[in-house]
Parts: C-alpha cells; sequence; structure tokens
C-alpha cells in the first residue's frame, strides 16, 4: 500500500486532518528531523506529516535540517511526498490566496546541505539529473484538486527559494522577476532537489501570501501579513491535500 508522505510549510504545522494519529520520535545519520513524524490515515490512506518547521515553528529556513526530514521520510516508506508552503508572488496575476502548482525552482541558497552525498565511493560518482524536478504525476493530482475544490490556481510556476530569515530587498525581487521566477520562499528548492537524490516522487502546492516588495504601490511584505493571509486561506490547502490524496492509488 501506498505511504503518502506530507510535508507541512507556514500554516499547516499541526492539521487535525489525521485519523489514528500517532507520533514517531525517529532519528536519522543526519541528526533529528524538525518534527516528530505524525502517522495516520486520510481518506483511508496511510501518511506520514512532518512539520517543516518545527510544530512551534522553530527552525529558521537556513537551519531546517532537510537531509534529516527527506531521509526520515523515506526510512518511513514513503513512496512520494506531497509538500506545501507560503510564498510570495512575483507577478501581478498571482494574487494573494491564490494556489500556485510549482514545476521548476532556482535555488539562490548559499549555506545548506542540497546532497545527501559529503563525499563520493571510489568510481561511483552521482550526480541526480534536475530537469524536471516536480513529478508531474503528482502535479497532476493537485491540479485536478484544485479545480475540484473550485480553487483560483495556477498549473505552472517558478519558484526561487531565497536563504533567510530576511526578505528580499526591492532590487533582489526585480532581479528574481527578470530571472523568470513567478513565486519567492525560503524552502523548497533543498527539499525538492534531496526528495529526488533520494528517488522519492515529489510535488509542491504553494499558496501566494503577498507581493514580496516589487511593487511600489503597496507597502514590502512582513510576517504578521504572509500568517493572517495563509491562515485565512488554509482551508484551502487542506481542502486541495484531501482531495489530492482520496485520488491516489
Amino acid at each position: 500500500m501506498t505511504m503518502i508522505g506530507i510535508i507541512g510549510g507556514s500554516g499547516l504545522d499541526n492539521p487535525d486532518i489525521l485519523e489514528e494519529a500517532r507520533d514517531i520520535v525517529v532519528d536519522t545519520p543526519f541528526g533529528s528531523p524538525t518534527s516528530p513524524l505524525k502517522v495516520g490515515k486520510i481518506a483511508g490512506k496511510d501518511v506520514v506529516l512532518l512539520a517543516r518547521h518545527g510544530r512551534e515553528h522553530t527552525e529558521t529556513p537556513t537551519h531546517v535540517n532537510f537531509r534529516a526530514n527527506i531521509w526520515a521520510l523515506k526510512d518511513a516508506g514513503c513512496d512520494c511526498i506531497l509538500a506545501t508552503t507560503a510564498c510570495g508572488s512575483l507577478r501581478e496575476e498571482i494574487d494573494r490566496g491564490h494556489l500556485v502548482v510549482l514545476d521548476q525552482f532556482i535555488d539562490f541558497t548559499r549555506h545548506r546541505h542540497i546532497t545527501f552525498h559529503d563525499r563520493f565511493e571510489p568510481h561511483a560518482a552521482v550526480h541526480t539529473g534536475m530537469a524536471d524536478p516536480f513529478d508531474e504525476e503528482l502535479r497532476g493530482l493537485f491540479i485536478a484538486a484544485c479545480r475540484e475544490a473550485s480553487v483560483t490556481h495556477h498549473e505552472k510556476g517558478t519558484v526561487v527559494t531565497i536563504e533567510g530569515p530576511r526578505f528580499s530587498t526591492r532590487a533582489e525581487s526585480n532581479m528574481f522577476r527578470m530571472w523568470g521566477a513567478d513565486v519567492i520562499n525560503m524552502s523548497i528548492a533543498p527539499e525538492c532537489i534531496l526528495a529526488n537524490e533520494a528517488g522519492i516522487p515529489y510535488a509542491a502546492v504553494a499558496m501566494s501570501t503577498d507581493y514580496d516588495c516589487w511593487k511600489t504601490d503597496e507597502a514590502p511584505v512582513t510576517w504578521e501579513e504572509i500568517l493572517k493571509v495563509f491562515k485565512s486561506n488554509v482551508e484551502k490547502v487542506t481542502s486541495v491535500l484531501i482531495q489530492t490524496i482520496k485520488s491516489m492509488k
């Protein structure tokens, strides 16, 4: 039977959507994951939920132990990973509350472990292909779930991942727009990279909570604004997540 890994981002760290839920504390060769694994069922499917930033949001983006998180889900037997995240919009048409089913990323991080391979075994180099990092089948399920839930969504989107926890300067925000990024956040690229390296199909749905700081006709993003928008729209993400899991074989 399929085991589904769920990585919850800001505002979806501890949803009350699991049946028969229980916590499992695990360790990995890369240290402890950022939260215990919450194991249970959604729509009769076995799921494992992990809070990306910890259940009390104590882990800063740069210091999230992405390697331990992905390793823990793989070790738990997860056949795929569904991720949720908040993001800032770099496009006028991606408004607050809109969902984006990501299909590409730009990794602008500089201080994170982005591979399980700190060294290669002799004559056994590992270079993981990353041309299309988000699993197309899972993306299709996310898109179908957004349609089913009548949620305003965008079926493609390139996310640029920055280091954090600070927000962008206006010059950076405009640079990312010129690069072709559609949304911005602080989590997805290392997580997606490691899932691919581990051989686990991975897809992510992002909720736009703000316009970063490129728009000069409104105030720059604040953490308080992100939480307010995400919490007022979190039921959209939850419904899409549940519908996606229901549709999985």
